[in-house]
């Protein structure tokens, strides 16, 4: 799976105009499926994102975790995120994983973060979707796992 994690102050993402998930404190997830992927994946991704130290603690130092400062997370589906811009002008996506597969990972990585005790909203998959943020730092980070 691959994932851009935005440490943000606020986040939501709208579809036709209407607000569907939100976050205050904490962090926006761009998550992508990809070839090969599977459930424990997915897993490993989510353990990873909650236990990021990338808060800060009373010293300025980026040592607390989304668990720990007790933050949520927007997570928002993105098969962009799989892109091959090699070659020519035009991304490919043969990359990211089918679109029932992508879903169904999406969905479990969804259930995983909040098994991890992280409370989330979410996006919906496939849809055209607007997102708005305000970046914490800022911070951004590429996962691949």
């Amino acid at each position: 799976m691959r994932a851009l994690v935005q440490r943000v102050t606020e986040a939501r993402v709208s579809v036709d105009g209407e607000i569907i998930g939100q976050t205050g404190p904490g962090l926006l997830i761009l998550i992508c499926a990809m070839q090969g992927d599977d459930t424990a994946r997915a897993d490993a991704m989510a353990a990873k994102i909650a236990k990021l130290r990338i808060f800060q603690d009373s010293a300025g130092k980026m040592n607390l975790s989304l668990k720990d400062i007790g933050g949520s997370a927007l997570v928002v589906s993105q098969f962009t995120l799989a892109a091959d811009t090699r070659s020519g002008n035009r991304p490919g996506f043969s990359a990211a994983a089918p679109p029932a597969e992508g879903r169904a990972l999406y969905d479990h990585f969804t259930a995983s973060l909040r098994a991890q005790g992280v409370a989330c909203e979410t996006g919906r998959f496939g849809a055209s979707m607007q997102v708005a943020l305000i970046n914490d730092g800022p911070v951004t980070l590429w996962l691949d796992v």
